[in-house]
């Protein structure tokens, strides 16, 4: 059973203050707290019998067992699906010294819809790029929202939050740091290298100033055909998925051996 207080600190996840004063998040569904609990150790899990029943490795990380009724007083979705559970904060270092030098780093300079940051954390899981670095006025990353659409992705990638102008300053001036402009080269004619920092702007104003100045190569992403009038933009976390893929497209041609004869 769940006591008032517990729903009433489940309910307050929903708030950047409260998961930062109790040092955790919230999940919910069985598809997002099964991947979690694969590398995460969980504060409390409330499930209903059903979910426990189909779930027997874990149903003894179970805190309580409630009905679906009891579920949805303390949910935040409207359809609650079997099971919630509160997972601490991580906590990670950041070490300039190492940052864009062996792989793609990420950045994310003011993203603000919780769904794109949660996105493009899956995006970096999938393209094996295992550090995303956000400014400090992007979107939380442990909002209910953006954790829902990482689908389980938070436990494979480390999420720093910092001061990008600063952080950027001392990167090391061998590490390319590549951002996406309106005005910027056609990406898939430009040389990428293995290694280096990919910066994605807001969604409306895209990178800002103070971060533009530390680009070493602006890439832009072309309409087809090029003289077409199309979409103003694209999504943030499109443009992510679509630059990722070629950077790693690029690694993978210029590792693979000619086709023999």
């Amino acid at each position: 059973m769940l006591s008032k207080n517990r729903q009433k600190t489940i309910r307050q996840m929903a708030m950047r203050k409260y998961r930062k004063e109790y040092g955790m998040f919230l999940a919910e569904g069985p598809k997002l707290v099964g991947e979690l609990l694969k590398c995460m150790k969980p504060i409390y899990i409330a499930a209903t019998r059903e979910w426990t029943d189909s779930n027997r490795d874990a149903a003894t990380l179970v805190d309580d067992i409630v009905t679906q009724d009891e579920l949805s007083r303390a949910s935040l979705q409207q359809t609650p699906q079997g099971v919630l559970a509160l997972f601490p904060l991580p906590h990670h270092e950041t070490d300039t010294s190492s940052i864009g030098t062996r792989d793609i780093c990420l950045m994310l300079d003011g993203i603000q819809d919780p769904g794109n940051i949660g996105t493009i954390v899956r995006l970096a899981d999938w393209f094996g790029i295992r550090q995303i670095i956000c400014s400090n006025d992007t979107a939380d990353i442990y909002s209910p929202k953006a954790i829902q659409a990482t689908m389980g992705s938070i436990c494979r990638v480390e999420i720093i939050y910092t001061d990008l102008p600063e952080l950027l300053k001392n990167i090391s001036p061998d590490v390319p740091v590549y951002g996406t402009l309106l005005d910027g080269d056609d990406v898939y004619d430009t040389n990428l290298s293995s290694n280096g920092i990919i910066i994605m702007g807001n969604e409306g104003n895209g990178i800002s100033t103070e971060v533009r100045k530390y680009l070493t190569h602006g890439l832009l992403i072309p309409p087809y055909p090029i003289s077409a009038i199309t979409a103003e933009s694209l999504n943030v976390g499109v443009a992510t998925a679509i630059i990722c893929a070629e950077f790693r497209r690029r690694i993978r041609q210029n590792s693979t051996p000619p086709a023999s004869k």
